[in-house]
């Protein structure tokens, strides 16, 4: 095949940015789509690119294309470089490919923020990082460049707050833009990047991937106004005293991508659905989730649930156990290990914490001998994991039925918040944090199912932390609404004497605490947004309507 000039620049994109798909690399190239269309066929043909499917709940399904060995030596051959050269300057070895084919979901994310920033500053540039703090360099004309950090759905907040601490000590670029997976832990990252040495832009993820370049979604690290990518990227100052990162100690030319080979863990973002994807973020958010929970969450009818499930046995990602008369739902470690990787997070962390298999072989199974120390924490209480499971399948299905979208649905381990009260750190435990999109406007809450708390004096110890919390201004930085705090007890005894307590413990504390109150029986009859609820100073008779509005 005879390469033109135009040839070899598109084949110089894909090898500086691979796996970007036809629009993407048509923006960045500066070419017509039609052009690009055109050119990525006779590339396949000849051998000089392959391409694999990717797709997640953010981006549609496409297929990404990167370099082949025998596009490699052509491009080294076309530009008068060694092969060995170009391994080691541009991201086109094997290994570099691996790296990134685990991180495929996050690199098409960046992708569409490049794409965006494109369509204003050309030519653009996009270089990925294996081992800096940020995920990516923009290198945009004017010798300017903007650090991209995305903080993964499983980082928690020790983690991600190390990598933003590296990263104001790493010099080289003019402004970061920093891509995050909700609300709340926005708020938590723009505490983080507040101060020099360069400012700071922070975005949800879900509106990089769906908004389009002039949409007011980015937010400073201070202030409310939110800006468009050009405006946010005006802010940028030129880049000074950058490092190179280290290069890779071994490369080697690419091997031909084989997508039904599953064995290989890095192959794995490519071979799985979206609905796979979505069914492995909820099992390991929930371990020991029951399927009728998990089916409940995803919306999908049992055939459906039977059908993925069975995929992601296959794969060897997800655990199946019998317990208390019911199977149950947890990540692999094969699953953990794909979760991490996705999110830049430690793999052996993600096993110490959450690993289901048993520590040693041969020994029965049971909760004391599960090697994750939480995931042996939520065994040996399964009723209560179980009872705030059942919670958030009743919430889910009620939910699409009155027309509202489940936003976010939190984990203990992400619902918990930290804060200083009387200069002493402090935190909330609830079981789980959600909100809703609802036709009304958006709902937050803190669930709390108490089985414990039947004493006056726990159950005062319960309430504390929360009159602490909400005596402070965190709810509404947190969160930016004020989330009502749902507790719910096994029977209506229970409930009653709590919300007695309750009333006294508000009324002396002087704090407006949205406490709404509830029982097992209760909610099985009227639904996580039904006329469940009472609030402190209601009678039985007077249950608040629709609870959560």
């Amino acid at each position: 095949m005879r390469l033109y000039p135009g040839d070899i620049e598109l084949l110089g994109t894909v090898a500086r940015m691979p796996f970007l798909d036809r629009l993407e690399l048509a923006s960045l190239s500066g070419r017509s789509r039609a052009a690009v269309y055109q050119r990525i066929e006779r590339f396949l043909e000849a051998g000089l690119v392959e391409s694999v499917g990717q797709g997640s709940e953010l981006v549609t399904p496409t297929r990404r294309f990167c370099l082949t060995g025998q596009g490699v030596r052509r491009l080294a051959s076309e530009e008068g470089l060694p092969v060995a050269q170009l391994l080691r300057t541009r991201p086109v070895s094997e290994q570099w490919r691996r790296l990134l084919l685990e991180r495929l979901d996050a690199a098409a994310v960046i992708y569409r923020l490049a794409e965006q920033a494109a369509q204003f500053a050309f030519p653009l540039g996009l270089r990925w990082l294996r081992a800096a703090p940020m995920d990516a360099l923009l290198e945009l004309p004017g010798h300017l460049r903007a650090a991209v950090v995305r903080q993964g759905r499983t980082a928690d907040r020790t983690g991600f707050a190390k990598r933003i601490r590296r990263l104001k000590q790493t010099p080289g670029h003019g402004a970061v833009l920093v891509i995050c997976p909700d609300e709340t832990r926005l708020r938590h990252a723009r505490r983080l990047v507040a101060g020099p040495p360069a400012i700071t832009f922070l975005a949800l993820e879900r509106d990089i991937a769906l908004a389009g370049a002039e949409a007011a979604v980015w937010r400073g690290p201070t202030g409310a106004a939110q800006l468009t990518l050009r405006e946010a990227l005006g802010y940028a100052l030129p880049a000074s005293g950058a490092r190179p990162e280290r290069p890779l100690v071994r490369v080697s030319m690419p091997e031909p991508l084989d997508p039904g080979c599953t064995d290989a863990s890095w192959m794995l973002p490519a071979a799985l659905t979206t609905a796979e994807k979505r069914a492995l973020d909820l099992v390991g958010d929930w371990p020991w989730l029951r399927p009728g929970h998990l089916a409940a969450l995803l919306g999908v009818g049992r055939r459906r649930l039977t059908q993925l499930l069975g995929r992601l046995d296959e794969l060897g990602l997800i655990t199946r156990l019998a317990r208390a008369g019911a199977p149950r739902l947890a990540l692999s470690d094969r699953g953990l290990a794909y979760l991490a990787r996705r999110d830049r997070t430690s793999v052996g962390i993600a096993r110490k914490r959450w690993s289901p298999d048993p520590r040693g072989p041969g020994d029965s199974f049971d909760w004391r001998n599960v090697s994750g120390i939480r995931s042996r924490q939520l065994l040996r209480n399964l009723e209560h994991t179980e009872s705030v499971h059942r919670f958030n399948s009743l919430l889910a299905r009620q939910a699409r039925e009155q027309g509202a979208r489940l936003v976010q649905l939190d984990p203990p381990h992400r619902a918990s918040r930290y804060f200083r009260s009387f200069e002493r750190l402090r935190s909330i435990q609830p079981d789980a944090y959600a909100l809703l999109d609802t036709p009304e406007g958006e709902r937050g809450f803190f669930l709390e199912w108490e089985r414990r708390a039947v004493r006056p004096a726990t159950m005062a110890a319960r309430l504390a932390p929360y009159l602490r919390y909400y005596a402070t201004g965190r709810p509404l930085d947190d969160h930016g609404l004020l989330p009502r705090v749902l507790v719910v007890f096994e029977g209506e005894l229970a409930a009653d004497h709590f919300l007695r307590i309750a009333a006294a413990a508000v009324a002396r504390a002087e704090v407006p605490l949205p406490l709404l109150v509830s029982d097992r029986q209760r909610l099985e009859q009227h639904g996580a947004l039904g006329r469940a609820w009472r609030s402190v100073g209601r009678s039985i008779e007077h249950r608040a309507p629709h609870g959560l509005d």
